[in-house]
């Protein structure tokens, strides 16, 4: 594996997570639904777990709604660079790709809601569903699609 591949999977990562915020706030707008507020309390709940102190109510609510993004972006990062180690440093096929990142990010996520007694994704809706796999496939895609633009293409590809 060489640094490369690790560099252009967390791009790759990078410029998904990128993607599944622009389609969650988008369905935010279109639906004039609430934002979620699971990234803060999966803040809240780790900061918990780790004995950490974020502070007096206001300003702990202030660095969950500051981390909770972050932890987002760094998830969809690492899970970029998971990719690169799975995929070997070559192209992927776009659907096979999309759907092993897409999947991947998503039931980290839901798993990690699911561990720390935040959410249950076996009591969520058709729209619940929803908001939860669109976001997740837009993830998927743009990331797929960036990892192989960044990879040279082999001769069958030409």
């Amino acid at each position: 594996m060489r640094t490369v591949d690790l560099a252009d999977g967390a791009i790759a990562g990078a410029v998904g997570s990128t993607a599944l915020n622009v389609v969650g706030y988008l369905d935010i707008a279109l639906r004039a639904r609430p934002a979620s507020t699971t990234a803060e309390q999966t803040v809240g709940r780790l900061a918990d777990i780790a004995h950490v102190d974020l502070g007096p109510a206001p300003r702990a609510a202030t660095r969950r709604s500051g981390l909770g993004p972050l932890i987002g972006y760094g998830l969809g990062i690492t899970a970029g660079m998971a990719f690169a180690l799975y995929a070997g440093g070559r192209r992927q096929s776009l659907p096979l790709a999309t759907g092993v990142l897409g999947a991947g990010v998503m039931a980290m996520t839901d798993g990690s809601i699911t561990a720390l007694g935040i959410s249950n994704p076996r009591t969520w809706g058709r729209s619940d569903w929803v908001s939860d796999i669109v976001p997740h496939l837009a993830y998927g895609l743009t990331a797929a699609a960036t990892w192989n633009r960044l990879r040279r293409p082999s001769r069958r590809d030409s």
